[in-house]
């Protein structure tokens, strides 16, 4: 009898000078955090692109950057791809969104070309934003027309892009709010791609795996890093070469075969660009060890599109790597970076996945101000997001006439208040507010929270 096999697929394309993007990027860190995703495709490689002065922003929370440009100039984030011209000098705050809160506001002509972003700054300062884009421009670039989605005040505007390139669509900013770039096309579009396999990890005699496909897109990749994370099971990345040898077709059915034989299901995947919330992939058992070979062929012409050995060393769990980044993690307890960040917080869903914690002490009035002091500007919207207050809570706190820090507390005070004895702990409020919207600061003082009870 073959042995089984369970596995999911990403498609990434390569970067500038070679180097897989899947290198840069683990299930622990979000795809906005690595350098960018340039795609590297001989078909538009005969098209020019602007160099810009490449810049590397600041993480104030898990996918929330700030970017410091220090002159009148264009500038390339390192992370995200996305290229802003300035009018002088400027702070500028951003982060990637899903398509799968925006997508609704799209009619059915229209499909997203890349990701989609929330950008903070003076738009008086801000004169225009390139988005990078997954489409593949040699053959169809007349036939497509560009522009950016729009959502203000709760409504989906359609509007016009101003030029674009075969990485970028550029936009003139109007007003500031979710602004992503679509692409309403004549036939179906080819997309540059990228795959991404995870090893469920805690399994003794077989191996299981994840392949997902999908767009050189960072709001798919985070949607795809969120599924993963609020898995009941545990994943591990497989650093495998993501290289697409084909672009990826809109409406085309892809198959996963394995060497030896593997239980794949399903049987092939037709890839669209449909906004949804769970992403298709295909899972793989195999019974025996590695290695396993993977090809992803496009079903009809089977041709390979994608294709990688597991070995058996792939599928090792460092402990003792772990044991050593925890240890540097506590050491560097007051850095921001995501990989400590991320870390930190994977560590307390793995706890929360469990039994439940035993109840502690509720949080006492001076925790409380220490947290309500680092809450950032949107602490309105995460009372309500995150501690279930209403709109009408926090008129009423406003009412009061105290300072800014004393009406966060007052929002804080009034979640712990409706809390039953001993669920309002340090543990509690991590819980709640482990969110990629939620600041650094925040996190950091929760933890020094937990280390000291």
């Amino acid at each position: 009898m073959s042995g089984l096999c369970h596995i999911s697929v990403f498609f990434f394309s390569l970067t500038e000078n070679g180097k897989s993007c899947s290198e840069r990027l683990s299930l622990d860190t979000e795809a906005s955090t690595g350098d960018h995703m340039k795609q590297h495709c001989e078909k538009c490689e005969v098209l020019q692109r602007p160099s810009y002065e490449v810049v590397t922003p600041r993480k104030i929370s898990r996918d929330r950057m700030l970017l410091f440009l220090e002159d009148e100039g264009v500038y390339e984030c390192a992370q995200t791809g996305l290229v802003f011209e300035v009018t002088r000098k400027a702070q500028i705050r951003y982060r990637v969104l899903s398509w799968c809160r925006f997508g609704g506001y799209l009619s059915e002509s229209w499909t997203f070309a890349g990701p989609i972003f929330d950008v903070d700054c003076d738009p008086s300062i801000l004169k225009s934003i390139q988005f990078p884009h997954s489409l593949c421009l040699a053959d169809q670039d007349s036939e497509m027309k560009f522009s950016v989605l729009h959502v203000k005040d709760q409504r989906g505007l359609i509007e016009p892009s101003v030029d674009h390139s075969r990485s970028h669509i550029k936009w003139s900013v109007s007003s500031l709010s979710p602004v992503g770039p679509i692409v309403q096309a004549t036939k179906p579009a080819e997309h540059h791609g990228v795959v991404l396999v995870y090893k469920e990890v805690g399994q003794q005699d077989s191996y299981s795996f994840r392949v997902y496909f999908a767009t050189n897109n960072h709001s798919d990749i985070k949607d795809i890093q969120k599924e993963l994370r609020n898995s009941k099971k545990r994943y591990m990345k497989m650093e495998k070469p993501p290289t697409c040898q084909r672009l990826l077709g809109e409406n085309r059915k892809y198959r996963l075969l394995s060497e030896p034989q593997g239980d794949i299901t399903p049987e092939d995947i037709q890839f669209t660009l449909a906004v949804v919330k769970m992403k298709g992939y295909f899972e793989v058992f195999f019974e025996q060890c590695p290695p396993f070979k993977l090809s992803l062929i496009e079903a009809d012409s089977e041709q390979t599109v994608w294709a990688a050995t597991i070995r058996a060393g792939d599928c090792t769990v460092h402990a003792v790597d772990k044991t050593q980044k925890r240890s540097e993690s506590r050491k560097r307890s007051n850095s921001t970076s995501e990989e400590e960040l991320t870390n930190k917080r994977a560590r307390c869903n793995d706890e929360s996945d469990g039994a439940r914690a035993p109840r502690s002490a509720d949080l006492s009035d001076k925790q409380l101000m220490q947290v309500a002091k680092v809450l950032g500007k949107e602490w309105k919207s995460m009372a309500i997001c995150y501690l279930d207050l209403t709109n009408q809570d926090l008129e009423e706190i406003e009412a009061s006439e105290e300072d800014l820090h004393m009406r966060k507390f007052r929002t804080l005070d009034r979640w712990r208040r409706r809390q039953a004895k001993g669920d309002a702990g340090v543990e509690q409020l991590h819980n709640k507010l482990d969110h990629e919207d939620v600041p650094n600061e925040v996190v950091d003082v929760l933890k020094g929270m937990r280390e000291l009870s």
